[in-house]
């Protein structure tokens, strides 16, 4: 019984408007062509099987040699902290949250090497509130449309060389106002790097990992979503003792109703009545 009345509420709220969302990809194509750090090595598809197998049989099978750190990727915390989560341990739960996209494009016009401020971040509350907890906050500079052009990602003449590098992140002092007053679960950028181009010491890099904090670069198309109001979802490989992965990164958009902080809490709100409304049945029934 309990069960039956709680398959039945799922198909009410799923046949209603609670879970209507448009789905949009946030991430670049890894392949040849994909952004790596020039001290690192690339992208290769080995061709393991293709063509004919057996008699009726047409199969494909490759294999993939790639830098954890490809494209669209994940940092794990242990990227910069031996003693933080590498990929296999970082929670589920901190791979899924709301989006908060931090718009900078203005301030990178004049500035390469623009790094976000806490200014930034109270804007961006001014007009959506509190950054929620377990968020996803991500930098648009805009810098995805230069990608996968090494020279203008890395904003250089000379890609290979890391001292040549312009291109806008974060600000130290930021991501620790974030970590000091805000519970946030992964940072993320449009551009190579959590650092902007001109560090030699990684200071973001090395707060967020010893924060257990996911980092999350080259992030693509977000001017496709709203700055508040979307979940985000980080697909990344669940690698034994990892220190990042090649992520699928797509954003929910809810449909049909306003993208406010309320209303990104939303699913998770319904989830958890699903789970009460099945503890009350079973301890009745």
């Amino acid at each position: 019984m309990a069960m039956f009345v709680l398959a039945t509420f799922t198909v009410l709220l799923y046949s209603g408007h609670c879970f209507d969302y448009k789905v949009v990809d946030l991430t670049h194509i890894h392949g040849n062509d994909s952004i790596y750090w020039p001290t690192h090595t690339g992208y290769e598809l080995i061709y393991s099987q293709r063509g004919k197998y057996g008699d009726d049989l047409w199969v494909a099978a490759y294999t993939l040699k790639t830098t954890e750190h490809l494209g669209t990727h994940l940092d794990a915390p242990v990227h910069f902290n031996q003693y933080s989560w590498t990929t296999h341990q970082i929670p589920i739960d901190h791979l899924v949250g709301p989006g908060v996209i931090i718009d900078v494009k203005d301030n990178v016009k004049n500035d390469p090497d623009y790094r976000v401020t806490v200014a930034d971040i109270e804007k961006w509350e001014e007009n959506n509130g509190r950054i929620p907890n377990g968020a996803i906050v991500i930098m648009n500079s805009g810098w995805f449309e230069r990608y996968p052009d090494k020279k203008r990602v890395f904003n250089t003449e000379d890609p290979i060389d890391t001292k040549t590098f312009h291109f806008p992140s974060w600000h130290e002092d930021t991501v620790a106002w974030m970590v000091a007053h805000r519970t946030i679960h992964v940072l993320g950028v449009d551009s190579p790097s959590l650092d902007y181009g001109q560090s030699r010491k990684f200071p973001v890099h090395i707060l967020i990992s010893s924060e257990n904090i996911c980092g999350l670069e080259n992030v693509g198309y977000l001017d496709r979503i709203p700055a508040s109001g979307t979940i985000i979802s980080i697909g990344a490989m669940k690698t034994e003792d990892g220190s990042g992965s090649p992520a699928r990164v797509i954003a929910l958009i809810p449909q049909g109703e306003s993208t406010s902080n309320s209303n990104e809490k939303q699913p998770f709100i319904i989830l958890s009545m699903l789970c009460f409304i099945n503890n009350l049945l079973l301890t009745n029934y």
